[in-house]
């Protein structure tokens, strides 16, 4: 009896061992996470398209808070285009609790089952406080705590005429801070289920490592990245002066993800992945010449609006470091087609 408690004690203390080198190695993989790669890892595994702004870097990098200022001083820096969130802030603001003057980041999700914007909230705002505003909106609570707030478009109607559909629906994650919002309820619910699961393709958590930690990014699949950043975007001319260039450069090969962002020193830094560091190094060159020259399909060339800093290679992923002009708007021009040196 007692070797059979002391049997059972012991497998107890192991599990309990077990337990905590888990916790503890989670614990050291995030602590050497950016907080852009700790976002992207609630993104639902579906993602093709991902838009992210460290609204708390941004405060940083304008110098305040003030709302109306805030959305001013971000637009004229390029670090705001990907934001969900900014038609709707000042109302977002008043009847939900928190808004961009307020939150830690805001990372959208879309792929062709839904949309998700998934929100940490920062010092300024709590999920008390925000299910305290829901209520008082007339969003209609769930029986369970990480069920969905029930909504929907004539509900938004009433609050705001600028609130995104994306606010419809609301989920509140305290083990993770976090309110996540969408236009479909059972899609919201399926994404708080998995949340955490880090289940981004490789190729996209690849590009987001080499992203570092930018102000503002954006992320695609490849799917996404051949389709909306394609050359076909452009006429017929211009389609045929991109081959031309393509094949001056050496050739391309199909990305399997790319990130655009903007990084804390303004410069853009696009990430580029592929089927293998042979294609990386090879696309790393190509891609920095056809990025230093004409811009068929968007006017001009794009020496007009950034310098091509440096091109690297590391593993299966490029990386092109681009210093913008004075005034250019780099990050919200070239987030879609066509754009010659990310076409497949």
């Amino acid at each position: 009896m007692r070797r059979g408690l002391v049997a059972a004690t012991a497998a107890v203390g192991v599990l309990a061992l077990a337990g905590a080198c888990l916790v503890g190695v989670r614990w050291w993989q995030s602590r050497d996470r950016t907080t852009f790669a700790e976002a992207t890892s609630y993104a639902p595994a579906d993602a093709a398209r991902l838009t992210w702004t460290d609204w708390a870097a941004v405060r940083d990098a304008v110098g305040t808070d003030d709302l109306d200022t805030l959305l001013d001083d971000a637009f004229e820096r390029d670090l705001s285009s990907g934001s969900a969130l900014v038609q709707s802030a000042p109302v977002l603001e008043r009847a939900f609790g928190f808004s961009p003057a307020s939150i830690a980041w805001e990372l959208l999700s879309q792929s062709s089952d839904g949309a998700v914007v998934i929100v940490r909230l920062g010092g300024g705002s709590d999920l008390d406080g925000v299910a305290d505003h829901l209520a008082d909106a007339g969003f209609t609570e769930p029986e369970e705590d990480d069920g969905v707030w029930q909504g929907g478009p004539d509900l938004l109607a009433g609050i705001g005429s600028d609130l995104t559909p994306e606010l419809g629906y609301v989920a509140l994650v305290p083990d993770h801070d976090l309110v996540l919002t969408s236009d479909q309820p059972d899609y919201l619910q399926q994404v708080v289920d998995d949340l955490g699961d880090d289940s981004l393709p490789a190729p996209m958590r690849d590009v987001v490592a080499a992203s570092g930690s930018p102000q503002s990014a954006v992320v695609y699949d490849g799917d996404y990245t051949c389709s909306e950043l394609a050359m076909s975007h452009a006429d017929a001319e211009e389609q045929a002066t991109a081959e031309r260039l393509i094949s001056e450069a050496g050739g391309v090969d199909p990305l399997t993800a790319y990130a655009m962002s903007v990084q804390p020193d303004r410069e853009v830094r696009v990430a580029m992945a592929f089927s293998s560091a042979e294609q990386a190094r090879a696309n790393a060159d190509s891609r920095a010449v056809l990025a230093a020259g004409p811009a068929p399909g968007q006017g001009g060339d794009f020496s007009d609006r950034f310098t091509v800093e440096s091109a690297t290679a590391e593993g299966d992923v490029a990386t092109l470091d681009l210093a913008p002009a004075e005034g250019a708007y780099v990050l919200s021009d070239l987030s879609s087609g066509p754009v010659l040196f990310a076409t497949c």
